[in-house]
């Protein structure tokens, strides 16, 4: 299965040319991998997530290469009540339809045997096999500026990436690629630079993506107000799945008052010294939503969309911290009304 996705270098050779300065930085990512494979990998994790996972394995309906099958979807498992369990991004690895399903799932390091017990909970007698993948590594890659001849590397590393492939998030996140432990980066791409993990947690916030449970609390967090279709995680006219009925009246009442949004302290936070959840107050006092997560000055915050623009603070061991929000460039153009 140690192949790349042709389909998806247009998109790669256009990314490879945005974001920060100079070479791609790679960053191991403490995120978990688990491989679901079986006739019936698809159709049972499609009763489980917000996202259409047939189309890893039909594609679009067209018949391949034509369509070509998407390499990676993001999806969020809902509890019953339609609050966020695990964030996820599948990766294909069987080559095309009428091979047997072997999907990769992504989740949160510290979440792996929950989210293995969640799984076989529900799988009661499908063919499915589920096991953690403790052979490989997870990267992210943000790249620079310094355009290279990507396609043809990729052609040449193909045997040590098993997935590169667009972060199917936004494109602002960059490429996720995962490889065998121990693999040479710099020769699957090259001119890459190994990056501290804090400055991957940097861009995140700046862009205000949320990853894993200290930025998506699990029974807490609600998919629309964490932005889940602006990050293509979502299908609203697939069948059913777990937590969809909340899910679904949201999106078709079409009012989503609160949102994850990135912010900008004016002062570097103390580390590990705010509660999860603390309160953001405006300069009258009144609650406008709830500290997620964040280092330094940058973060991530659940607010109410009418007081973005207003003056907000945070308590911080009795001190009131500044703080503003924005709107991030990636989100659809109409988002922001």
């Amino acid at each position: 299965a140690a192949a790349t996705a042709t389909t998806t270098l247009p998109g790669l050779r256009r990314l490879w040319r945005g974001g920060g300065s100079g070479a791609a930085a790679c960053f191991q990512l403490g995120r978990a991998l688990l491989a679901v494979r079986g006739a019936e990998a698809a159709i049972f994790l499609q009763g489980l997530l917000t996202n259409d996972v047939t189309r890893l394995v039909e594609g679009d309906g067209a018949p391949p290469p034509a369509a070509g099958l998407p390499r990676a979807l993001y999806a969020h498992a809902l509890n019953v009540q339609g609050r966020c369990l695990y964030d996820v991004i599948l990766y294909r690895l069987h080559e095309n339809p009428e091979e047997e399903p072997h999907i990769l799932l992504e989740c949160d390091g510290g979440v792996l045997e929950a989210i293995q017990k969640h799984l076989k909970l529900y799988k009661i007698r499908r063919k499915v096999n589920i096991a953690p993948c403790l052979d490989l590594s997870l990267w992210a890659v943000i790249p620079g500026e310094q355009a290279g001849d990507i396609a043809s590397s990729l052609a040449k590393s193909a045997d040590q990436a098993l997935i590169l492939t667009p972060d199917p998030r936004t494109e602002v996140m960059g490429w996720r690629l995962i490889t065998k432990k121990g693999a040479n980066l710099s020769e699957i791409i090259p001119g890459s630079q190994i990056g501290n993990i804090q400055d991957y947690h940097r861009h995140r916030y700046k862009q205000g993506i949320p990853e894993g449970v200290k930025d998506l609390p699990p029974g807490v967090a609600l998919p629309l107000e964490s932005n889940l279709a602006y990050m293509n995680g979502i299908s609203f006219t697939k069948g059913c799945y777990i937590g969809q009925e909340l899910t679904a009246r949201t999106h078709h009442m079409g009012v989503i008052r609160k949102r994850l949004l990135p912010v900008h302290f004016s002062a570097p936070l103390p580390k590990d010294s705010i509660p999860e959840g603390a309160e953001i107050l405006t300069e009258s006092g009144k609650s406008a939503g709830k500290f997620r997560a964040g280092g330094g000055e940058l973060g991530i915050a659940l607010l109410r969309l009418a007081n973005i623009n207003e003056t907000l603070c945070l308590n911080v061991a009795g001190d009131k911290v500044k703080l503003t929000a924005n709107i991030p460039e990636w989100w659809p153009k109409t988002a922001s009304k």
